[in-house]
């Protein structure tokens, strides 16, 4: 059967055992630097403080880069713990409620989400201690403002979704969500605290306002994509406008607009990108000119 033949009504599934999904790259790249961080050496500075956000970045600009680092270590296993609880408490978190937020998003933007969600986390910080007089030796880590946010999507994507509050008290998502809120509004009145709630509130209203707005970071670049369409190409150098279309076949393009279609009816046709636009019309086009042929 053709894409000529079928209509706009497409069965599309996840495909999570495609590779590796954005969630488990995450998790892994979290757990890699937590055991690098464990078992490398300590002087002259360990791995933890390299990857670190300083409260001083202003005066630092050229470390621009901790922006991203600081989300990808985590506090390690004291002598008398018996858990890592930092990053556990983070990628459960992460792992329980990113993947139906990367179900809804996509794998390509919900990267682009998590990275700039701990860009804007990050930055949130350090607003909050540049004026401190600890600034100077203040650090953050750990992925939690980002793991805020990806929850903050999934809360306001389902709301009534029974969650197990400490593994044990079924509560709606939404109830979760206030707990949350309410804990971190209270931790930024406590003084010397070792959490970021700051970071914490950051990410939220970064998820929520996001979730709510129907934004797209596709303009960040889609670097995935193009990687993957420059493999299948086979071509180094190719320039692909909307008339090009008939070089792709009618399997790969219903193959797009099922996907598409798929994530309308979860998110609505806001949350859709340009290049996703850009297919559905290439396939309207396509489908009038086999009209009209026929």
């Amino acid at each position: 059967m053709g894409f000529h033949d079928r209509r706009y009504e497409g069965s599309y599934r996840s495909g999570f055992d495609a590779g590796w999904t954005a969630v488990v790259a995450i998790l892994v790249a979290n757990i890699a630097v937590f055991v690098a961080n464990m078992i490398g050496p300590r002087e002259p500075a360990s791995l933890n403080d390299l990857l670190a956000l300083h409260g001083d970045l202003p005066r630092q600009p050229w470390r621009i880069f901790e922006l991203i680092t600081y989300g990808f270590a985590h506090q390690p296993l004291a002598p008398r713990q018996q858990l890592p609880w930092h990053i556990l408490g983070n990628m459960l978190t992460l792992w329980f409620f990113g993947r139906a937020v990367e179900d809804i998003l996509g794998k390509a933007e919900f990267l682009r989400f998590y990275f700039a969600a701990l860009v804007v986390a990050g930055l949130a910080w350090v607003a909050s201690v540049t004026l401190t007089p600890a600034a100077g030796t203040a650090q953050l880590i750990g992925a939690s403002g980002a793991v805020t946010a990806v929850l903050a999507v999934f809360i306001w994507n389902f709301p009534q979704q029974t969650v197990l509050l400490w593994g044990i008290l079924p509560v709606p998502a939404w109830a979760l969500g206030v707990l949350y809120v309410a804990w971190d509004v209270q931790g930024t009145t406590v003084r010397d605290s070792n959490v970021a709630h700051v970071a914490h509130l950051a990410g939220a209203a970064f998820g929520v306002l996001y979730a709510w707005r129907g934004w797209s970071l596709a303009g960040l670049g889609d670097v995935t994509d193009r990687l993957a369409a420059w493999r299948r190409s086979g071509r180094r150098f190719r320039v692909f406008r909307p008339d090009d279309a008939a070089d792709e076949d009618d399997a790969t393009l219903q193959q797009q607009v099922d996907r598409i279609l798929e994530k309308i009816s979860r998110s609505g046709s806001a949350s859709l990108t340009p290049r996703e636009r850009d297919t559905l019309e290439r396939a309207s086009r396509r489908l009038k000119d086999r009209d009209r042929v026929s």
